[in-house]
């Protein structure tokens, strides 16, 4: 391996997006074969590179799971106030972390990896990775003319928001986002008048979740996170 600027080989490690592996770096809590590390320092695989004083490795291999989460799981690997995390789902992988978040009362397609560079650009509203929702709300089907509204925009607390495509469906819609905001699609529909009963997210991406059953993980095919890899410039 080539060298890598440390907060790169921090993200590919799992460790943190790049963004806040330079946190890290700035806050004095990473170190280089024992001496504090500088932002924009060069490592390689004969380096020791430790966070809190704890060893950190490059993964011996790129993994990308498919996981169809069910509902009443929360996608943090540590929460004191959680029964249930989908890590309870999943294999011991080192590194492994979720791309973005499902809230716990949502269902579907989480993708996981031990890829932090991946997961920060599926993740950054520059990319504008697709997002498929299949939605069902307490005022059924949604008209014409709110799934207009949300082709237009709607004004969160936390900014605008719109949705890249939109089309009534039994009970509810399907919805197309380009950015992950956090509960974003509850809160688009809250602001039409049509509060979800039920969000089950059907793609990520080029990634479907197809007829994997709930509670159910796959590994990706090497063609598919080839697709992701190309997807976000990484390939």
């Amino acid at each position: 391996m080539k060298e890598l600027r440390l907060q790169a080989f921090l993200a590919r490690a799992g460790v943190a997006s790049r963004r806040k592996a330079e946190e890290l770096i700035r806050q004095g809590r990473v170190r280089v074969n024992g001496k504090v590390a500088v932002l924009g320092q060069k490592v390689g695989l004969e380096d020791l590179v430790e966070v809190d004083g704890k060893r950190v490795a490059l993964p011996q291999e790129r993994v990308v799971l498919a996981l169809h989460k069910p509902k009443g799981y929360t996608t943090t690997r540590h929460d004191p106030h959680a029964r249930r995390t989908v890590f309870d789902l999943l294999p011991e992988i080192p590194g492994l972390h979720p791309v973005g978040r499902l809230d716990r009362d949502s269902e579907g397609l989480l993708l996981l990896t031990n890829d932090g560079d991946l997961t920060q650009r599926l993740t950054h509203p520059r990319f504008g990775v697709r997002k498929v929702y299949r939605v069902w709300t307490e005022g059924g089907t949604l008209p014409e003319a709110v799934c207009g509204r949300l082709l237009s925009g709607v004004d969160l607390e936390d900014g605008p928001a719109r949705a890249l495509a939109c089309r009534p469906a039994p009970g509810g819609a399907v919805l197309v986002l380009g950015e992950g905001r956090k509960r974003e699609v509850r809160r688009m529909l809250e602001a039409v008048g049509y509060p979800v009963k039920r969000l089950l997210r059907l793609q990520v991406g080029p990634i479907r979740l197809g007829d994997l059953p709930p509670g159910k993980w796959r590994r990706l095919s090497q063609g598919e996170v080839k697709a992701l890899l190309r997807l976000v410039g990484l390939e």
